[in-house]
């Protein structure tokens, strides 16, 4: 799979960063040896091969699902630089 200058500021412009003209050939150049490396392994013959989530057998720890007493709101809020109608005041992060 090839990969263009055009897709990778695409990408670029949906991640919000910014490159410079030899940051986005290094970085296009980086992407399609990944891309090329994951056709590679595409290309491997995994009949017979089990899939798997995890390489290692582990089992997520769990505990009974009790109802607890938590921070008030009041509490939660004592530590943030600025809460309103016990809600948390955040920059916005997302334009109009």
């Amino acid at each position: 799979m090839k990969i263009s200058k055009e897709d990778v500021l695409k990408v670029a412009e949906l991640a919000r960063l910014e490159f410079g003209e030899e940051e986005l050939e290094k970085f296009t150049e980086q992407l399609g040896n990944i891309l090329s490396y994951i056709e590679n392994l595409n290309k491997l013959d995994t009949d017979g091969v089990e899939p798997t989530s995890h390489v290692l057998d582990v089992a997520t720890p769990l505990r009974e699902d009790e109802v607890q007493d938590w921070l008030t709101p009041g509490e939660a809020l004592q530590n943030a630089p600025e809460g309103v109608d016990g809600f948390f005041v955040v920059p916005q992060v997302i334009e109009d």
